[in-house]
């Protein structure tokens, strides 16, 4: 059976965190291991699931995604992050902190989804 790329989708906004869920959903090999409503539940979720690709908001409360995405590649540098937010002017900031790579929210939905598949490198078999 093939590995399933695991992700975590933080975002501070139910709604875009149920429309990712429903997009990603359409992938196969695309398994939502869990979601955080802040900075500091994506850090935290991450130390707990170890997810292969983080979806990060970069506006955020109680810690934004920006200090977030710092933390976690400090930790744990083999995560993946996708920046992924409606303000472009994070950008520089966000690869910065460690973003693998920076997206608009507005942008192709299939720029997202290959995104977190080519983030990923899986073992085969």
């Amino acid at each position: 059976m093939e590995r399933r790329v695991r992700v975590l989708i933080a975002d501070d906004r139910p709604t875009t965190r149920r429309g990712l869920r429903a997009l990603l959903s359409l992938l196969p090999t695309v398994e939502i291991i869990a979601e955080a409503a802040n900075g500091r539940e994506s850090v935290d979720l991450v130390a707990e699931y170890r997810p292969d690709v983080v979806l990060m908001d970069m506006h955020m409360p109680v810690m934004d995604g920006v200090e977030a995405t710092r933390r976690i590649k400090e930790q744990w540098p083999t995560v993946r992050i996708v920046a992924l937010t409606i303000h472009a002017r994070y950008r520089a900031e966000a690869l910065a902190a460690g973003a693998d790579v920076f997206l608009l929210k507005e942008g192709d939905p299939d720029a997202l989804l290959g995104a977190i598949l080519t983030q990923v490198h899986l073992p085969s078999g």
